[in-house]
């Protein structure tokens, strides 16, 4: 724990600069700061409700969440401590996760619990100096600008690879550890017409997109997973391709699952499940947690922990019992996703339903 704390102390020992914070960015870079605002990077304490309700049953005093998503918190020791609690008239609490966090990113400490971002210094008196992946970017008035490796090589990897809680319980995975962060940019940055900046001194004519596309994307989401079904007789077999580089769930929050229907002459004769979708074991992929024995729904006092996933670029074939089929019979094979699954909404109150209701990501229809 000391190890952790003490890479806390150095993430913010360079706070002496002026922070530049979100819409000062507007100015120069109009085009990324309303992608920006679009994405889930852009969702705070304060406005991503399901993230403030499970923080909040997580530790009703420490706001444990504020390293990846309060990072640029000008009292984040308080924070981390429970001695604050989020602010929403401090400007460096609703940034979330900020521009000016990202691009000041100096390297990434590799650590067995979660990894952590090591913050630039930045000299007192001076203008920041902002980092990212352009060859020879332009300075302006407010920062100067400098091609950082990190960017093509870790920086996704300080927040997204992992994390495990005080019992050495994994509770968040998304990356491995020999992963780097272009596999991330080349899906949820791709290059979008448009300099980096309004006044595209170098005629650029492209930037990488900051609406940090992902599953609250519809046309986004539909993409990551290939669905395949073959039928015969009384067997159905449904095989899913993961062709994402992560595995299928990474948030402990969410499920994902399939919901199967076989319809003759428009009625069902045959579902994958009658009420619940965790009824199919085969096609319910989520996170389950324990605690000395005993189910827990928030992860952060688990002793243990389990998954049942679809690994990155892998394939897994689930195979079904049904009636006899008929000619004219329609199989349509839906997966969907919960970002609050059943089980974590029962627990915490949510006044946005739709995060506990059923969206689809991708749905194949089979006639045969």
């Amino acid at each position: 724990m000391k190890y952790i704390v003490f890479y806390l102390l150095l993430l913010f020992s360079f706070s002496h600069a002026k922070y530049l914070d979100n819409h000062s960015c507007n100015e120069c870079h109009e085009k990324i700061y309303e992608e920006f605002q679009s994405s889930q990077h852009a969702k705070s304490y304060f406005n991503d409700e399901l993230h403030r309700r499970i923080a909040d049953v997580a530790d009703k005093k420490k706001y444990a969440c504020a390293t990846c998503h309060m990072p640029m918190a000008d009292n984040l020791k308080d924070l981390l401590s429970g001695d604050a609690r989020p602010d929403k008239n401090n400007k460096t609490h609703t940034d979330a996760v900020s521009c000016y966090f990202c691009h000041t990113i100096a390297y990434v400490k590799k650590a067995h619990k979660f990894n952590v971002n090591i913050k630039s210094r930045q000299a007192d008196g001076y203008k920041p100096t902002l980092y990212g992946r352009l060859t020879h970017p332009d300075d302006s008035d407010k920062h100067s600008s400098v091609n950082n490796p990190v960017y093509a090589k870790n920086a996704c990897t300080g927040c997204h690879s992992h994390k495990r809680n005080d019992n050495n319980v994994t509770i968040f995975k998304a990356m491995d550890k020999n992963q780097d962060s272009l596999e991330c940019i080349k899906c949820h940055m791709p290059e979008v017409t448009g300099g980096a900046e309004k006044m595209d001194k170098r005629a650029r004519g492209q930037h990488a997109s900051h609406k940090f596309l992902g599953i609250h994307d519809p046309k986004f989401r539909a993409t990551g997973v290939d669905i395949n079904i073959t039928a015969k007789d009384t067997k159905l077999e449904v095989k899913l391709t993961n062709k994402m580089t992560h595995p299928l769930i990474v948030q402990p929050a969410r499920a994902k699952f399939l919901k199967i229907e076989i319809k003759r002459n428009g009625k069902t004769i045959w579902q994958n499940y009658k009420k619940d979708p965790s009824e199919d074991k085969k096609g319910y992929f989520a996170y389950s947690f324990k605690r000395e024995g005993e189910k827990i729904i928030i992860p952060a006092t688990a002793t243990e922990s389990s998954v049942y996933n679809l690994d990155a670029k892998s394939t897994k074939t689930l195979i079904y019992q049904v009636p006899k089929l008929q000619s004219g019979d329609i199989i349509t094979v839906g997966l969907y996703v919960q970002f609050a699954k059943s089980d974590c909404a029962s627990v915490i109150k949510l006044e946005d339903k739709t995060l506990s209701q059923p969206t689809l990501m991708k749905e194949v229809k089979y006639h045969f």
